[in-house]
């Protein structure tokens, strides 16, 4: 369940959280073209920080773009609305959900001149995946369901509409007795997880799928950055679900996931069947950067 907090940012406004409602015509609730972020809020010690604030913000604005979605705010304004929104909740550590929708007014596909609404939310969210899976890694399940073409769903967008895809595999993976669902994409090659991004290591080097069938992850960003920082080839290659069934080692990344390292692929164990010292090394890192003990990345934080 979610931990409910106080006030929801609604267009400009805060609104108490049990009143943040929205008329059961909303034309993104029929058909579902809304675009939206996930970001997270970690406690510092002496303040919340917001991680890589300004990438999702910007993100926002791209998905919004290519689905012809005009934002009635600037990326500043809703910056500043999400900032806010941590504030006046009085939370050291949250996940935060930016959304932008087409709200009441004609139905059909084509909404014509029905408003673009914006709200931001945040509430405290623990691991995505669990705290032992952070610790220990988790089961995946290759899906039976693919990644959507390109020419299906644009996959440079994160759009409410496409997660019921995810939602598929992630509930065959969970009634199958694994923690997660990996999509492969058209072609047969791995694509991501049902809301991650994914990496292999094999022979020191480090790879993940490139930019061809997935979304571009702003964790998945930041830990190629991080692995090239500290001496650790990066590769952005299409491999195959053998290819992750032989890896050394492998890992999930997500703003929800944050690094979650895996264990077992169909029923094989990954490497020793325990996450491996890269994962862990990119992993502490992250975790590092995040919390602000990192000085080297300050940029990517924006203390509340």
């Amino acid at each position: 369940m979610i931990k409910k907090t106080e006030k929801i940012w609604m267009d400009g406004k805060f609104v108490d959280w049990d009143k943040a409602n929205v008329h059961v015509m909303t034309h993104t609730l029929h058909y579902g073209l809304g675009v939206f972020e996930g970001i997270r809020c970690y406690e510092t010690g002496n303040s919340p920080a917001i991680f890589r604030l300004k990438e999702h913000v910007e993100r926002l604005f791209k998905s919004a773009h290519i689905f012809m979605l005009k934002i009635p705010y600037s990326q500043k304004e809703i910056e500043n609305a999400i900032v806010q929104t941590v504030k006046i909740n009085k939370i050291k550590e949250c996940y935060i959900r930016p959304i932008v929708y087409i709200g009441y007014g004609a139905m059909g596909l084509y909404p014509k001149e029905n408003p673009v609404n914006v709200a931001v939310s945040a509430w405290p969210w623990g691991a995505y995946l669990g705290e032992e899976g952070l610790k220990k890694g988790i089961r995946v399940k290759v899906s039976s369901f693919i990644r959507n073409h390109v020419n299906s769903q644009m996959s440079r967008g994160k759009v409410c509409g496409y997660y019921i895809n995810s939602q598929l595999a992630k509930r065959e993976a969970i009634s199958c007795g694994y923690d997660e669902a990996l999509l492969l994409d058209t072609e047969g090659y791995v694509s991501e997880g049902s809301g991650e991004n994914v990496f292999i290591v094999r022979n020191n080097r480090l790879k993940t799928t490139p930019l061809t069938s997935i979304l571009e992850g702003i964790t998945r960003d930041s830990i190629m950055e991080i692995a090239r920082d500290n001496g650790i080839e990066v590769i952005e290659e299409r491999f195959t679900r053998d290819e992750l069934y032989i890896a050394d080692e492998a890992f999930f990344t997500g703003t929800a996931a944050e690094v979650t390292p895996i264990r077992e692929v169909d029923g094989r164990t990954i490497g020793a069947g325990k996450p491996g010292e890269i994962t862990r090394k990119l992993q502490s890192v992250f975790f590092d950067i995040a919390k602000g003990r990192n000085k080297k990345y300050k940029s990517w934080i924006t203390r509340v």
